[in-house]
């Protein structure tokens, strides 16, 4: 388990650029936190910042737990680069168990119980090319949590997909998240993906990015994508978020 402490994070490109401005966030362990704004207002920098693969102009960034894990954190992008093109979609999970020092003894079942875990059961000899792009998400997704990091980077992983296989990878994130409980920082453009996932929502402005407001998602879990379009409370999120976003 890790938390995340973000503390007057500033962000200024090479250009002179100010994309970031005065972020501060504190993020719980096992906490659900999406980031949403508009286009531009550097959500994805805010992302890349916390996971270590940009630097701050100003600002701290402190996880504190994560670095007793053998792999602090992990990734998932909205395309599929994670997965190597060149090994089966089995293979992927066990190069990420093998990476671990996992027991080769245990590593066949354990890959097993992560493909089933997002339904891929029946395509562990399939190769990356042969996977639908919801596919090749629930492959990516299955990789991430198999590494078994405290903290788990997620920028627009489903940003590609149609609505349907969104609701349906949505449905499977959360069955694995409240399994895990892992701390799970989530970029998104999807409203009502990021009500469906979140236990909190940051809500930044246009450019530079600062924080709007942070809304708490109070709903019980398991949330159902569909049946929650009949919640009054659902759509009450909805309209404030988007009425931050106005």
């Amino acid at each position: 388990m890790a938390r995340i402490d973000v503390r007057d994070v500033k962000k200024v490109y090479s250009s002179g650029t100010l994309a970031l401005s005065d972020v501060s966030l504190n993020i719980a362990s096992g906490e659900f936190v999406s980031i949403v704004g508009p286009s531009g207002c550097g959500k994805s920098t805010l992302l890349r910042i916390m996971s270590g693969l940009d630097h701050a102009t100003g600002g701290t960034i402190e996880t504190i737990g994560a670095e007793r894990a053998a792999m602090p954190s992990a990734m998932v992008f909205q395309e599929h680069a994670q997965l190597f093109p060149w090994m089966r979609v089995a293979e992927n999970l066990h190069f990420a168990f093998d990476s671990l020092g996992v027991p080769h003894g245990q590593i066949r079942s354990r890959v097993a119980e992560q493909l089933e875990s997002v339904g891929l059961q029946d395509f562990h000899h399939a190769y990356p090319h042969e996977l639908s792009g919801g596919m090749k998400q629930r492959a990516a997704v299955a990789r991430a949590f198999a590494v078994d990091a405290p903290v788990l980077f997620m920028d627009e992983p489903f940003g590609a997909l149609d609505e349907q296989t969104r609701v349906g990878l949505a449905t499977v994130l959360e069955q694995l998240w409240v399994r895990n409980k892992k701390t799970v920082v989530f970029v998104t453009h999807g409203i009502e993906e990021a009500i469906v996932l979140s236990d909190r929502i940051v809500v930044l402005s246009q450019r530079p990015g600062t924080i709007r407001e942070i809304v708490t998602v109070d709903l019980p879990r398991p949330r159902d994508p569909v049946a929650l379009r009949g919640n009054a409370k659902y759509h009450e999120y909805i309209a404030r978020i988007w009425e931050l976003l106005a």
